[in-house]
């Protein structure tokens, strides 16, 4: 009998790397655990046409059939892994037994955060990755960690600087062209777990909040001490959180 899978979803500019510490007290006895990397993100560098969330959800799920894994997985994501596997969850539910959705959001952009992404966008292509990075990877972080978690914030800025200029500003377009998804959670028909970095500066904390309860099997779990980066600034934390919902998918 095959091993209940796990999906890690990485978010914008990131790659798989980034899921590498957090995964090393998983189980390999008890999961399957599936890093891919999403569509123009670290080794996976094919051209890339669409970087919407529904094409990357697409992916997602022939990514998943490339890997001998029809079955439904959970879905553990963090940002715009959220917003995909969130796309995918609307269009392909009977693939989805679980969804974690680490410092993400069903909400669509605001005016002001389009308008936000088309600076980055603009800056993207007249400066490059690199300097955008610079400047991007630290204030995701709560205060109190940009000093302290120099590993990790270090960890993302070269993952970041690496990826194509062209990656960022299609994920930054696909990112703010997303619908409303907060009828997937309502309509969901698998758990959902809401894991919240009360400094969180990209995802709303109140927003969050309110997206907790939609799900009708809901879990959420609210940091006082992180930002938008929960799995490497309380990782514990969340990775017990995870592991709560597998069990509860899957045992």
């Amino acid at each position: 009998m095959p091993l209940p899978t796990l999906v890690f979803l990485h978010g914008f500019a990131e790659s798989r790397e980034v899921w590498t510490d957090f995964l090393r007290p998983f189980p390999a006895d008890r999961y399957r655990l599936l890093t891919p990397n999403l569509p123009g993100h670290g080794t996976n560098l094919a051209p890339v046409p669409d970087f919407s969330m529904e094409a990357q959800a697409r992916y997602v799920i022939e990514f998943l059939n490339k890997n001998g894994c029809p079955e439904p997985v959970l879905l553990v994501c963090h940002s715009m892994g959220g917003y995909v596997a969130l796309a995918l969850a609307e269009r392909y539910p009977d693939r989805v037994a679980g969804l974690a959705l680490i410092n993400s959001s069903a909400l669509p952009d605001t005016d002001e955060k389009r308008a936000n992404r088309e600076k980055n966008i603009a800056f993207v292509e007249r400066h490059g990755p690199a300097p955008f990075m610079e400047s991007f990877v630290r204030p995701l972080f709560a205060p109190a960690n940009r000093d302290k978690l120099t590993a990790a914030r270090q960890l993302l800025e070269e993952i970041g600087k690496a990826t194509p200029a062209a990656t960022i500003v299609g994920a930054l377009r696909g990112m703010a062209a997303r619908p409303d998804r907060r009828d997937v959670l309502r309509r969901a028909e698998f758990p959902v777990l809401l894991v919240a970095g009360k400094h969180d500066v990209a995802v709303a904390f109140d927003d969050s909040v309110a997206q907790a309860a939609l799900a009708p099997v809901a879990l959420a779990v609210f940091l006082e001490g992180s930002g938008h980066q929960a799995y490497l600034e309380e990782p514990e934390t969340t990775r017990r959180a995870v592991r709560s919902l597998a069990e509860a998918v899957f045992e």
